[in-house]
């Protein structure tokens, strides 16, 4: 199964859990970021695995290793599907948030997958480089990141579909790719500077997708939420 996560990106639970309702989305996969995490706390995580829901917790953690380790642990008592951390964090950071999964992790259950967040799809290449100080390339430098996640026992990183061709050259296929940035071809970018089909990101070899305002903000969002997932699963 390759999921398309729904990014429940609203400023409450109570939001979120109507939207699902009303629009009929009861058990699709969903992503609970920042937004939503910081204003609910866990019992949002609880109440849609209650309503079984698959969960990319999308908190992308970045700190010294210790305090990502302890984090992770608690996420881990959550029971989510997939978390994140910042791959800028570094290689000691990751080998952290791992050990913490798999301390946290109940006896008999699956830990999350830990994907590393590359760099983010509002990243541009002059970004990258006058405000960042980075030389490398925007391709270079998110390859170079996921060969350190996967050198680190990350599952595989967040990343543009862009760079999905690069990172499969130099990574095994079993390495994990999540990437957001998905748009319709006629609809809007919103502020994702790096973005694609989910045709496109299908035929690129992407793992899994997150899909937001494209479906959350539409004047119909389950009919774009079929349209985006006919088109993600879509079977010649």
């Amino acid at each position: 199964m390759k999921p398309l996560y729904l990014a429940l990106d609203f400023p409450s639970g109570g939001q979120a859990l109507s939207f699902i309702k009303e629009q009929g989305l009861e058990g699709v996969p969903v992503k609970v970021g920042m937004e939503l995490f910081y204003k609910e706390g866990a019992e949002i995580v609880r109440v849609l695995k209650e309503q079984g829901h698959a969960i990319f917790l999308d908190l992308k953690l970045h700190d010294i290793p210790n305090t990502v380790q302890s984090a992770m642990k608690n996420l881990a008592s959550l029971g989510v599907d997939v978390v994140n951390v910042h791959a800028a964090g570094g290689s000691e950071m990751i080998q952290a948030a791992k050990k913490g999964l798999l301390e946290g992790t109940r006896i008999g259950e699956t830990p999350p997958l830990l994907l590393a967040v590359t760099q983010l799809t509002s990243t541009t290449e002059s970004m990258l480089h006058e405000e960042l100080g980075i030389s490398l390339t925007l391709e270079e430098t998110v390859v170079n990141y996921a060969k350190m996640a996967h050198r680190s026992g990350a599952d595989g990183v967040v990343c543009s579909a862009h760079e999905v061709s690069a990172i499969r050259q130099a990574l095994p296929d079993s390495f994990y790719l999540l990437c957001p940035g998905i748009r319709l071809k006629a609809g809007p970018h919103h502020d994702q500077k790096r973005v694609v089909t989910p045709s496109r990101a299908r035929e690129l070899g992407v793992d899994s997708i997150v899909v937001g305002r494209g479906i959350t903000k539409a004047d119909k969002p389950v009919e774009m939420y079929r349209l985006f997932s006919e088109e993600w699963t879509y079977v010649k």
